[in-house]
């Protein structure tokens, strides 16, 4: 299946400033720019072996109103190489996405999916090896319970607001969103501290200690607020 919706060239610019960082390195980088990024409590799914890097497609979820309306027509508009975020207020007794989302989500190239609340068909995505980042898992659906409010709003994961079309960033260690307009200062910061650190793993395997090593390339100031 192709996506007729594909990333713009700001899009595919601002992924790109991300290639080889992590989230440890990403969240470092916001702490040294006094920015708040990372999304409390919401974890990977699995073990991923590389970052998740791309603008957030938000949906924002409320309780369902009589008759209820729908819970996911709206990835039919999300582009290849987004990254879904859905905002269900940390909701633990339903769920937003399932398989028939990760296996459609799959095969129209989106990047993964970020939900403040929980999700099911865990096995689905875990065989698939599709991103998912959630807050736990339960089975009991979403449908008659929640319903889409809006769609590319500012929404909440956690204590982090995340406005459409930011860039988010998730792996193993779990997720940070970067403002937009901050994207590129965000990214310089990161790659900074990542030379840093992999100097001293330099340093350390030459035989240096450890507190040398921190101490010639200004470890302890690495993630200090400017």
């Amino acid at each position: 299946m192709t996506n007729p919706r594909k990333a713009s060239a700001e899009d595919q610019e601002l992924v790109a400033l991300f290639a080889g960082l992590d989230t440890p390195g990403v969240s470092d980088a916001m702490d040294k720019l006094g920015l708040h990024g990372q999304a409390l409590g919401v974890m990977p799914l699995a073990d991923y072996t590389k970052a998740v890097v791309g603008p957030a497609f938000t949906v924002k979820y409320v309780p369902a109103s009589n008759p209820p309306g729908t819970v996911g027509d709206f990835i039919d508009d999300v582009a290849e190489g987004d990254v879904v975020v859905l905002d269900n207020d940390g909701r633990a007794d339903c769920t937003v996405w399932g398989d028939i989302m990760t296996q459609y989500a799959g095969l129209r190239g989106i990047a993964g999916t970020v939900i403040d609340g929980v999700c099911r068909d865990v096995s689905k995505a875990l065989g698939d090896n599709y991103p998912l980042f959630t807050a736990g898992r339960f089975m009991r659906t979403g449908k008659d319970r929640v319903q889409v409010e809006s769609v590319n709003t500012t929404v909440a994961i956690g204590t982090v607001r995340v406005a459409s079309r930011d860039i988010v960033v998730a792996d193993a260690n779990g997720v940070v969103i970067v403002p937009r307009g901050r994207a590129r200062e965000v990214a310089e910061v990161a790659r900074k501290i990542e030379d840093v650190e992999s100097r001293i793993r330099e340093q350390i395997a030459q035989g240096k200690s450890l507190g040398e090593a921190r101490s010639a390339l200004g470890y302890h100031q690495l993630q200090t607020k400017e």
